[in-house]
């Protein structure tokens, strides 16, 4: 399913909360309290209403995102689509940390998810010395051109956060947003959907079959 990044207005869009692609409910009316001490000792009460502000209710999960002058500023997050469940547990870490700070360094997210990528290809069998000859040697085994176009994007984009190159992600976030959508379009092509096929195969393909399938092909 295609990621719907939350947007200022829009009635439905995946919550940066729970990930679900839910109705949104939005208000203005946004009210706040505080109280403290006076000089005097007593406790001073203001009321007033947060000006250019406004909240998104999850029809699913019932949180709310703050929105500030027509942007999220809760949770920083928001912008990016849920870690793929089949990555890996210490890739997915890799992944939310640079989820948690996109927001804040787009570089630093990219960096993060360049190792992410190397350690994906270690995960697919290659032994992660050099990101650049691991991918060239998965195209070698057969790797489908669009994941070694999504593996580079990732792995150039993430050399050029840390070095000095012709990209900045400061000025153009939306690049670094894209390569959350990579890692996990990675993960599905070349992990999710094996791991479905094999499951599916070896529940309903009798084992006396399976192995005059594998005397066929050895």
């Amino acid at each position: 399913m295609k990621h719907i990044q939350p947007a200022i207005g829009q009635t439905s869009f995946h919550c940066p909360h729970c990930g679900v692609l839910a109705e949104q409910t939005w208000s203005a009316n946004i009210h706040c309290h505080y109280q403290g001490l006076l000089p005097s000792g007593g406790h001073g009460n203001t009321q007033y209403v947060l000006q250019q502000t406004m909240t998104a209710k999850c029809g699913h999960c019932k949180q709310i995102s703050l929105w500030i002058n027509n942007k999220m500023v809760y949770p920083l997050t928001g912008n990016v689509e849920m870690a793929n469940p089949d990555l890996p547990e210490d890739i997915k870490n890799d992944y939310n940390e640079a989820k948690d700070i996109v927001n804040i360094s787009p570089r630093g997210a990219a960096a993060l998810l360049r190792l992410a990528v190397q350690k994906l290809c270690i995960h697919l069998g290659e032994n992660g010395k050099n990101i650049n000859d691991d991918i060239k040697n998965l195209v070698k085994k057969g790797l489908p051109e669009t994941m070694q176009q999504a593996l580079d994007s990732v792995r150039v984009v993430g050399n050029n956060a840390v070095h000095p190159g012709t990209i900045d992600l400061n000025d153009n976030i939306e690049i670094a947003y894209a390569l959350f959508g990579f890692v996990n379009i990675i993960c599905e092509m070349l992990i999710s959907q094996p791991k479905k096929v094999k499951e599916y195969y070896e529940k309903h393909i009798p084992e006396n079959i399976r192995n005059g399938i594998e005397k066929r092909d050895s």
